[in-house]
């Protein structure tokens, strides 16, 4: 007993000691700052726990193995964005960002220590397998992910192009878990698609916010342009379940409608400090020198209106577009609530060879609006009958609050109920065919006959009045929620 207690007493005197150096060495700022003092007691007790880990855990454990998850968990702590990655996995990720890799082909956050399916994207083995938004993925390849972190589920996911996995899924409105069997691939979106809708007014589809997606943009709308054979009387564009993607196509999208110069989002940090304030300008959008690929633009799309659908599953860059084009009163949004991804990551390399990505700032919208867990609410609401469930980013553990005390979504709601009784108690199917590849392509061709909420955009562009009438609304709307909340609070607080 005694030569256990020389070892706790050994690994915990070394543990403190390195922190007292630490406390040695801030001890100037300290009594500049005391809201800087390192928490004395609490690096007491984590010494503590990593001495009696050493001393009496069942299991050798390797030091480094046990430090870097200590680490992995503090930083995991902070909010479902952040995370620390080690010289492997940060090499994983710098792979993944420039290289090709096989993949499924979706947006994952996480929620109640399941990984989650925010979105699936357009024309991946997720999609094409019947993944949708909401999904919870409990195994993969028979392996339980609770308490699997985003980025060791992704990494499961992964690999080599032709390679087989299975997902065991958790969907709302199914009574047994859906089994899907997917094939990886090399994953190749096609980030924008086009179609003339009818005579006079064109469609713009945006799946994910790519390096080409702005140029790409561009040629869309002078396409739609020669189609018509004379300028566009309206144009919608389409966001739903586009998960994000580059902060500068977000830009460069906002800048084909706006006019030049016009603010498109800015970000703060700690403290409300002012970071980034980014414009409808060449070089906040283009990458790399070369030609603007918004020269060539024919000049009413400045002045057309313009729809733009969005659902749960648009986040992030698409949020940014979203709010932009509101403020301005540019765009009537039309749908339901934006997911409310509204936060900025920053990989900062670290001197062992790994990587912390850290949330370092929040998107603001041009009228000031943050996004971050309110996410962007539509002017003219109209729900997706087909889709039963949504999911916000209210909804994940940890989030960050908005910091304007806005509302964010914190239940999933359903988006359509059921027509009869009967309907209400029959159980859902145990698993759902795959989508035939001809079904795909049909989803794929816009449709506002088969599509209420592509049909009232397109109902909007049609009718002037209703279009200006719809404008800002869904500010006015989060203001009313707001006030609502806030005048609740206040009359509680009182009845205390």
């Amino acid at each position: 007993m005694s030569q256990t207690w020389k070892k706790i007493a050994l690994y915990t005197c070394g543990a403190i000691s390195g922190v007292a150096l630490s406390i040695g060495a801030q001890s100037f700022a300290a009594d500049k700052k005391t809201d800087d003092n390192l928490p004395i007691q609490s690096l007491k007790t984590m010494a503590e726990v990593y001495g009696q880990i050493k001393a009496n855990y069942v299991n050798k454990s390797d030091d480094d193995k046990l430090l870097e998850e200590a680490i992995k968990g503090m930083v995991a702590g902070l909010d479902p964005h952040s995370e620390y990655m080690n010289k492997k996995g940060y090499a994983e990720m710098k792979e993944s960002t420039t290289g090709e890799f096989g993949g499924l082909g979706m947006e994952v956050g996480s929620e109640d220590g399941f990984v989650k399916v925010i979105a699936p994207i357009e024309d991946t083995p997720a999609e094409r397998a019947g993944v949708k938004s909401g999904d919870f993925i409990v195994k993969i390849d028979n392996e339980s992910t609770r308490g699997m972190t985003v980025n060791d589920a992704v990494k499961r996911m992964r690999g080599k192009p032709g390679t087989k996995i299975t997902l065991t899924l958790s969907r709302k409105d199914a009574d047994k878990p859906i089994v899907v069997n997917l094939t990886r691939a090399v994953i190749k979106v096609q980030s924008v698609r086009s179609h003339l809708l009818e005579n006079g007014y064109g469609y713009i589809r945006v799946t994910q916010f790519q390096e080409r997606t702005v140029a790409s943009v561009a040629e869309a709308v002078n396409k739609l342009t020669q189609e018509n054979k004379a300028p566009l009387k309206g144009l919608v564009l389409d966001l739903r379940d586009d998960p994000g993607g580059l902060l500068n196509g977000a830009v460069g999208v906002s800048a084909v409608f706006l006019p030049k110069d016009s603010v498109v989002v800015s970000t703060k940090g700690r403290d409300n400090k002012q970071g980034m304030l980014l414009k409808a300008r060449p070089e906040d959008y283009i990458l790399s020198v070369g030609t603007d690929p918004l020269a060539s633009l024919p000049a009413e799309i400045k002045n057309i209106p313009i729809t733009v659908l969005i659902n749960s599953g648009s986040a992030s860059a698409s949020e940014i577009v979203s709010g932009a084009l509101q403020d301005h009163k540019r765009a009537v949004i039309v749908g339901t609530r934006s997911f409310g991804k509204g936060s900025v990551q920053s990989v900062i390399p670290m001197s062992g060879g790994g990587a912390l990505k850290i949330t370092t700032a929040l998107y603001y919208t041009p009228n000031d609006r943050s996004i971050q867990a309110t996410g962007i609410v539509p002017d003219v609401e109209v729900k997706d009958k087909t889709r039963t469930f949504e999911s916000h980013e209210a909804d994940l553990s940890g989030h960050i609050d908005n910091p304007l005390g806005e509302n964010g979504v914190k239940t999933a709601i359903s988006a359509s109920e059921p027509d009869s009784k009967e309907e209400e108690t029959k159980p859902a199917a145990a698993s759902e065919p795959k989508p035939k590849l001809e079904d795909l392509a049909s989803r794929r061709k816009p449709d506002p006959s088969k599509d209420d909420q592509l049909r009232k955009a397109l109902d909007l562009l049609k009718n002037p009045s209703e279009w200006q009438q719809s404008l800002g609304q869904g500010v006015q709307k989060l203001a009313e929620e707001k006030k609502k909340a806030d005048e609740k609070k206040a009359a509680e607080e009182k009845k205390k």
